[in-house]
């Protein structure tokens, strides 16, 4: 009876807090809405700007709750950062990318998917952006909810699409621009997860897997530092500072690189001293990671809200200019009242409903510890340098999504390869004639090698000609147990639904209120 009444109760506070989070939400997207009516003194309709500003703030809300988690998830998830702690310096980098780097001027349409020059007038321009911003949002709210996390460029590109089909036909789209973004839903994970997995190799082969890990990790995590610093500090320079220092791929490159090769000198008698402590085991090597993720999160938060603030209040400053100018412009100045609303409405968004897609990102799809979550992190910022510069549509959610999937997939086939070779030991020790203690023995021996030794195991057990005591089936029994164990499949199929369903049902989402819109327009005329 205790038990219930202590459930009861805590439902009731948890329903209450939800009830606070929309309560504060609300108030701040309203305050938005008053403020952009107060001081939208050029606007030729404030009631319009003031509903925009409203849902501008909406979305910002949205963003935060949603795509943010892909910057520190991993890192929470590892239990580098505590869920306050990754919140804390979330919002504080977003917020300050946005405001420092975000710009002040964005391209009004977005991703030059409609031409404008279609659009009949700037009352028309109007209703599809802000259809599109208020679609997008509402999509975001749901996926979010649901616990899937989806790309927030992907939401407002296909609501600006239905809008603004529904307001000019289809020959307004630019179908080749959408062809590309399809075909990122594919490339981002697979850049990602790749480029992850391959990191996490490299960080097995030279250092979990040498007998004395310390020693290796003395060498290999000042120059992982190192990449990690050249890949970030040219991430930033190209991505989140490209609206105030704008420089070619080689010149970012070199800046960088001068960057990290003087951070790799520092680092390097840190971690030496850092590691002569710890004991000699994987537990020790993961804490050398600890502030590394810490700022990687941090710069990934930077750029992401240098960079998707655009999302949000693009189409609220395109509303913005034609209200005053009256007509459509291809790019629109950012009011710095705009750009607040867009900062510091991510940081709301986080704070107040982040947690849920951090959880999931973090630890509900694959366990991460610190070793994976900086492989995922390294996969964020070198697939957006490479795609960038190769002209590819990529979506930073679902690189970082991508990448988890790829360490957890590569740790599934690395169990099954190990449970397989284990096995074939111990049959070949029984095969022998080997009994308990000296066949456990042999296990042990396996167990403590390091690669060059395993690999001269496995070439006399090749030479006694021992095979894997394991059926076929039994065999696929384990690699199936494994892939359940490892990664989770419901994770993989709601993730992969929902990224694949974002651009047509946020599109037909604006449509649906493009019409609604206009209606009311037309009844209020």
């Amino acid at each position: 009876m205790d038990l219930t009444n202590n459930s009861k109760k805590t439902s009731g506070l948890l329903a209450g807090n939800d009830f606070i989070r929309v309560l504060v939400a609300l108030a701040f997207i309203l305050a938005c809405g008053f403020y952009a009516s107060v001081n939208g003194v050029a606007a030729s309709n404030l009631s319009i700007l003031a509903i925009a500003a409203a849902i501008g703030a909406y979305m910002a809300v949205n963003i935060g709750a949603n795509d943010v988690a892909n910057n520190v998830g991993p890192a929470v998830g590892s239990k580098a950062l505590s869920m306050t702690g990754a919140i804390l310096i979330a919002a504080i980098f977003e917020a300050a990318g946005a405001l420092i780097a975000g710009g002040t001027v964005v391209g009004t349409i977005k991703k030059g998917i409609i031409n404008p020059n279609a659009i009949a007038d700037a009352e028309t321009f109007i209703w599809v952006m802000m259809a599109a911003l208020l679609a997008g949002a509402i999509w975001l709210n749901l996926a979010t909810y649901l616990g899937a996390p989806v790309s927030t460029t992907h939401s407002i590109v296909g609501g600006v699409l239905g809008a603004g089909i529904a307001a000019g036909g289809w020959d307004i789209a630019n179908w080749d621009k959408m062809v590309a973004i399809a075909a990122s839903w594919v490339i981002s994970p697979v850049f990602g997860g790749v480029i992850a997995a391959v990191f996490l190799i490299y960080i097995k082969r030279a250092v979990t897997y040498k007998s004395d890990m310390i020693e290796a990790a003395k060498k290999t995590v000042p120059l992982l530092v190192g990449i990690m610093v050249w890949a970030f500090s040219t991430y930033l320079i190209l991505k989140g500072l490209k609206k105030i220092w704008k420089l070619d791929i080689i010149s970012a490159g070199l800046i960088g690189l001068a960057i990290a090769l003087t951070v790799y000198f520092i680092v390097r008698p840190i971690v030496d001293k850092a590691a002569s402590s710890l004991k000699n085991d994987k537990d020790s090597v993961n804490s050398l990671f600890t502030i590394p993720l810490i700022v990687s999160a941090a710069l990934l938060s930077f750029a992401h809200g240098a960079n998707d603030v655009a999302n949000a209040i693009g189409p609220l400053a395109a509303i913005n200019d034609a209200l005053i100018s009256g007509t459509v412009s291809g790019k629109a100045a950012i009011p710095i009242w705009v750009m607040l609303i867009g900062g510091v409405g991510i940081a709301f968004g986080l704070a107040l409903f982040g947690p849920k897609l951090i959880r999931t990102v973090g630890s509900e799809i694959t366990e991460l510890d610190k070793m994976r979550a900086f492989c995922v992190a390294m996969a964020a910022a070198i697939t957006v340098i490479i795609a960038s510069q190769l002209g590819l549509p990529v979506s930073s959610t679902h690189i970082a999504v991508g990448g988890i999937f790829g360490v957890g997939f590569l740790r599934e086939y690395l169990k099954l390869s190990y449970n397989k070779k284990l096995a074939a030991i111990i049959s070949h020790s029984e095969s022998a004639g080997h009994d308990a203690e000296q066949t456990q023995a042999f296990v042990e021996r396996f167990e403590v090698a390091d690669v060059i030794e395993k690999r001269a195991i496995l070439r006399e057990l090749k030479a006694a000609k021992a095979s894997s005591p394991i059926s076929s089936s039994e065999r696929k029994g384990l690699k199936k147990a494994t892939k359940k164990e490892l990664v989770k499949r419901s994770a993989l199929l709601k993730i992969a639904a929902a990224w694949v369903i974002t651009v047509p049902a946020s599109a037909t989402l604006a449509g649906l209120i493009f019409y609604m819109l206009l209606g009311f327009s037309v009844t209020h005329s």
